[in-house]
């Protein structure tokens, strides 16, 4: 992979594997990389926001991978090495399928048209699943997009990581009268994800509202809607992530 190629250079112009990932990790700016990789041809090459882009463990170079590394941004155009677990398991449904009777009293035509993660999320909600899954009829949709986070800091081990301006994204965020809710829709069958996906909107969202903040990951298998909610034993600690619970329903139209 080409990624492979550049990351290796990135690794070698900076000596990265002679540093002491148990006193701190590496600091890395994209000017660094766009410096490192500048002579290959690819996009996909020397593009900063390509390269630093590994949503799972399996979108880690092969560097990464053997060297139990993940990489986190801490800033707008800075970026931090970190030996460890940087990611969480999305384990399999076994339960049994709960048939939802959607709470709308007619059929929405146009949510059967594509297949984008962000439609199926809409007609989750619109048929009142979301806040069925929660157990909360007040939630409305709030939050969509990018936004820039606060300053925060946080541990991964023994790590302190500060940061400041990184851009979040939601796929959606609901309020209701004492919770928030933020999704991570994904469209396709996931087995593990970054565990930043999750935890920056969340620390995030904890300081800009007084309510308690909810995490769910959504997919759309098929035509069955899986729903897992996570949760930090430590908001402050990156790793101490837990699976709450989880449910897959099919959608039942009105007829």
């Amino acid at each position: 992979m080409a990624n492979n190629e550049s990351w290796a250079k990135i690794f070698a112009d900076f000596n990265i594997l002679e540093h002491n990932f148990a006193d701190s990790p590496f600091e890395l700016t994209a000017r660094n990389i766009k410096d490192s990789c500048q002579d290959f041809t690819e996009v996909s090459q020397k593009e900063v926001r390509v390269l630093c882009k590994q949503d799972s463990r399996e979108d880690r170079p092969q560097i990464f991978i053997d060297n139990e590394l993940f990489i986190l941004p801490v800033r707008n155009g800075k970026y931090v090495i970190i030996k460890g677990e940087g990611y969480v398991d999305i384990p399999n449904i076994t339960k049994e399928i709960q048939e939802y009777n959607s709470k709308l009293d007619f059929e929405l035509e146009t949510s059967k048209i594509g297949n984008s993660e962000m439609q199926h999320l809409d007609f989750a909600y619109a048929s009142s699943l979301i806040r069925t899954f929660m157990n909360d009829e007040s939630l409305v949709l709030t939050i969509r997009g990018r936004k820039y986070t606060p300053p925060f800091s946080f541990y991964v081990g023994n790590q302190h990581i500060e940061t400041i301006s990184v851009q979040t994204e939601v796929d959606a965020g609901y309020e209701g009268k004492d919770k928030i809710v933020l999704i991570e829709a994904k469209n396709s069958s996931t087995d593990n994800t970054i565990i930043r996906q999750l935890f920056y909107p969340f620390k995030q969202w904890k300081q800009h509202t007084t309510k308690d903040v909810y995490l769910l990951f959504f997919e759309k298998r098929d035509d069955v809607f899986h729903i897992w909610q996570y949760g930090f034993t430590n908001e402050n600690d990156y790793n101490s992530i837990y699976l709450m619970k989880s449910e897959r329903y099919k959608i039942t139209n009105p007829t």
